[in-house]
């Protein structure tokens, strides 16, 4: 690194023998001089030239001494590392600079051998503490990282709990839901990588703002997908109504700036949604240095499922019948009975909806078709038919119209 030094003396002849004795360091640009006749030169000069590491200062000066300059550089956020010069026998001058701080002390005349060793030491100093402010920095972004996905509940309960760290859980009735970008993988392998981490960063933040809104907590972020649990750690007899209400608003986030990304000629794909309730094991499942809050069991890997088949529905968002039933004011339409990778008996699925949607007549078309359907009446397929024809873009009633062509029969479906 170079070095960049402010030397502070009223002598004429002093700034001549600095650049003399150090013009071979001064040439090859390891050290770089400043120079100022007294304390009100100095600050003037730093003011301009902030990026300076050390200032070597006289004590007696002219319009302000070296103790008061020294005083002034301490209040300073950076704090320069400061060598004060003084003649040999004032030591009450030397201490007392010494108590405010300075770094180290030279005695005049200026013995130069001396002054370069003094030199060496105090940047190695200052580097030193450059890579200690480095190091810290980068503990600060990086905790400024986590807690923008950190969920703050969390983070109250296991500041408050001298024993949340405890490696272990406990069962609990929870909701939880799942989401995932559609494509992301071969977009990732499409974008400049200061772009992806632009869309990622905008997606994520938007995303886990609600998510906190509805004061979830963010179990974890793979990539793009993110696990959120509600009634962990905290009791939330509503987990499951916030976790609906959550899901639509991460839908209608998520919609929103998959359009503003589409405009700017990207291809990102539709976020898709997976929401359940019931018994897990939530807890601390590490320990020691490396800790995981999370949650097991059939509940979480059923979430995630419903996730997953929206692909195959051609739905956004999918919640269980489980977790309908417990929400308060659910408005939704049968998806049908899931036959879930895992699981022995089919699980219903809803698509939930706005009030204002659910009382549309097209919602109440789609459930005439979907009595028909769940008694294998054949008129479902004449009115899954007609409902397309005046909402063709209605890609779950597709969905059923081509599966009652392709010869299959009432609500049970076999995910893939």
């Amino acid at each position: 690194m170079t070095a960049k030094i402010l030397v502070v003396d009223d002598e004429p002849d002093l700034e001549d023998l600095v650049r003399q004795k150090f013009r071979r360091q001064i040439k090859d640009g390891s050290i770089v001089f400043g120079f100022a006749r007294d304390g009100v030169e100095a600050l003037s000069f730093l003011a301009e030239n902030g990026d300076f590491d050390m200032v070597v200062s006289d004590i007696n000066m002219p319009r302000m001494d070296g103790l008061t300059l020294l005083a002034k550089l301490q209040e300073e956020a950076t704090k320069f590392s400061t060598v004060i010069v003084s003649a040999y026998g004032d030591m009450t001058n030397i201490r007392t600079a010494m108590n405010r701080g300075a770094f180290d002390f030279l005695t005049k005349p200026i013995d130069f051998a001396d002054f370069e060793t003094t030199v060496r030491k105090t940047i190695a100093h200052v580097e030193a503490l450059r890579e200690a402010r480095a190091r810290q920095a980068a503990a600060e972004r990086a905790h400024a990282s986590l807690s923008r996905y950190f969920s703050p509940n969390l983070a109250r309960s296991l500041a408050a709990d001298a024993n949340a760290l405890t490696p272990g859980g406990e069962r609990r009735e929870i909701a939880t839901l799942f989401t995932d970008i559609a494509g992301f993988t071969p977009l990732v392998e499409s974008l400049d990588p200061r772009e992806l981490a632009d869309l990622l960063s905008g997606y994520l933040e938007g995303m886990t703002e609600i998510v906190f809104a509805h004061e979830g907590t963010v179990a974890k972020i793979i990539g793009d997908a993110i696990h959120v649990l509600f009634g962990a750690p905290g009791e939330q007899p509503d987990a499951a109504t916030r976790a609906i209400a959550c899901a639509l608003a991460l839908d209608a986030r998520a919609e929103h700036y998959r359009r503003e990304w589409n405009a700017r000629g990207v291809p990102l794909g539709v976020t898709r949604i997976g929401v359940h309730a019931g018994p897990a094991i939530v807890g601390n499942f590490g320990g020691g240095r490396l800790f995981d809050y999370t949650a097991y069991g059939d509940t979480i890997n059923a979430a995630a499922r419903l996730e997953a088949v929206n692909k195959q529905l051609g739905t956004r968002v999918c919640v269980s019948a489980i977790a309908a039933e417990q929400a308060e004011g659910f408005y939704g339409r049968p998806v049908g009975d899931l036959r879930l990778r895992g699981r022995s008996e089919p699980l219903r699925a809803y698509e939930p909806l706005a009030a204002e949607e659910f009382a549309s007549p097209a919602m109440a078309a789609y459930a005439e078709a979907f009595v028909k359907l769940e008694a294998h009446d054949p008129g479902a397929v004449a009115a899954f038919a007609a409902l397309l024809s005046s909402r063709p873009a209605d890609p779950l009633a597709q969905y059923h119209l081509k599966r009652l062509l392709n010869g299959a029969a009432g609500t049970e479906i076999v995910t893939l």
